[in-house]
């Protein structure tokens, strides 16, 4: 079961560079595939609409919205392990 993951972004946005880091770290613990989408983008400003991202980055896991801003690998990690039915 792969989980999908978009990450909204927008440029020389250092939250989103982290955001991404911690994107990467998970991928290797959890079958993710993350793909990125600009904010500004029709798309982007759907998905954030849609989602209530107030501001980049937003993340969205199998197209629900997770979260905007700081994103926090504990609290990620935590859902990713729930979703995959890992209980430790």
């Amino acid at each position: 079961m792969t989980i999908e993951v978009v990450l909204l972004t927008q440029p020389d946005c250092d939250l989103c560079d982290r955001a991404k880091a911690v994107l990467d770290d998970c991928a290797r613990d959890f079958p993710l595939e993350v793909s990125t989408v600009e904010l500004n983008s029709p798309r982007g400003q759907e998905m954030g609409r849609r989602g209530g991202i107030m501001f980049p980055p937003g993340v969205f896991l199998d197209d629900e919205p997770f979260g905007y801003g700081r994103l926090s690998e504990r609290k990620l990690r935590r859902e990713l392990r729930r979703r995959v039915g890992v209980t430790s």
